[in-house]
């Protein structure tokens, strides 16, 4: 935890919980866009223009959020355009580590210096992803959702392939993100970060009361959950389904079903696994050793060998 740009306490996995004892997720505090002509985008302040070279991501394999942006670097061709760094599996103290000489554009040993590198008196967690522009030394966001469209659309001609984002389908989009956050993609952290039962029988319920929903939509044969078109609601979507055996449904106590016995949404995860790129952006080996290093969850530190995720094959 960051307080006026110092490093104050040991990692912890919850920072504020509501009045039933549920878990309360950080704002993001970093809030600017890459735009095509550097002007300013839906939040923040201008001057971040879309160059090839300039734009470094910061990540978490382990990272759902992180995975997000990784995704759609992929989608969007935009491997040779904006630059990556991977945190270490395994959280510390002090919360993300770079192994040495990781992080080759600020030399920085722990997430939390990339942080006070930009505000020297910020507050708040280190999380990842992290846009850093390179040219100028600033952050430029560290809220998921933004990256992921700015990547979409914010690089203009440098990126390729269809939208993740069609004028179309938003309204779709949008009313489905924001179901699909609350209750899933939040909601397996609230089960797991709960400290009350009645916090956590709820956000049990609704992880798999969305999951019925998503079985139900994909049964009648659609490839993605708009129809035939790859959009940003499946990488959402994707990110939390291809963790959740490896670990939500054991750390975090989702334990009603696993993906595998959804056989619709088995194979939606398979599918999307299996698109160019994709599985670049996965490591279990990550994901496993990652939150099962969380100690408040698992003292013991010991990762379990399975599980054998024979869907993916």
């Amino acid at each position: 935890m960051l307080v006026n740009g110092q490093w104050t306490e040991n990692w912890q996995p919850v920072q504020a919980k509501d009045d039933k004892g549920g878990f309360v997720r950080q704002t993001s505090t970093f809030r600017n866009w890459v735009t095509p002509d550097g002007s300013a985008g839906p939040t923040g302040v201008g001057g971040f223009k879309a160059e090839t070279g300039r734009y470094h991501l910061y990540v978490a394999l382990i990272c759902p959020w992180a995975s997000r942006t990784l995704m759609a670097r992929k989608l969007k061709g935009l491997e040779g355009v904006v630059t990556v760094s991977i945190v270490e599996p395994a959280l510390t103290d002090q919360g993300w580590r770079f192994a040495p000489g990781a992080d080759a554009v600020n030399g920085a040993s722990y997430m939390h210096q990339i942080y006070t590198k930009a505000d020297p008196a910020v507050n708040g967690r280190a999380t990842v992803p992290v846009l850093w522009d390179k040219a100028t030394g600033n952050l430029v966001n560290n809220e998921s959702a933004d990256i992921l469209r700015m990547l979409d659309s914010g690089f203009g001609d440098l990126a390729r392939g269809a939208s993740l984002y069609p004028a179309d389908l938003a309204a779709e989009i949008d009313a489905w993100n924001d179901a699909i956050y609350a209750s899933f993609n939040n909601g397996v952290y609230r089960c797991g970060f709960a400290t009350t039962q009645a916090a956590y029988d709820e956000a049990f319920d609704e992880v798999f009361a969305t999951m019925d929903r998503l079985e139900h939509r994909l049964s009648d044969g659609r490839a993605y959950l708009h129809g035939d078109r790859f959009t940003e609601t499946d990488i959402r979507t994707f990110v939390t389904l291809i963790r959740f055996d490896a670990a939500y449904h054991g750390l975090f106590k989702c334990n009603l079903r696993r993906v595998a016995d959804y056989p619709a949404l088995a194979a939606y995860t398979k599918r999307i696994h299996a698109l160019p790129g994709m599985a670049e952006t996965v490591s279990v080996d990550h994901i496993k050793r990652g939150y099962y290093s969380i100690k408040a969850l698992n003292p013991s530190g010991i990762v379990p060998k399975g599980p054998a995720l024979d869907y993916l094959l």
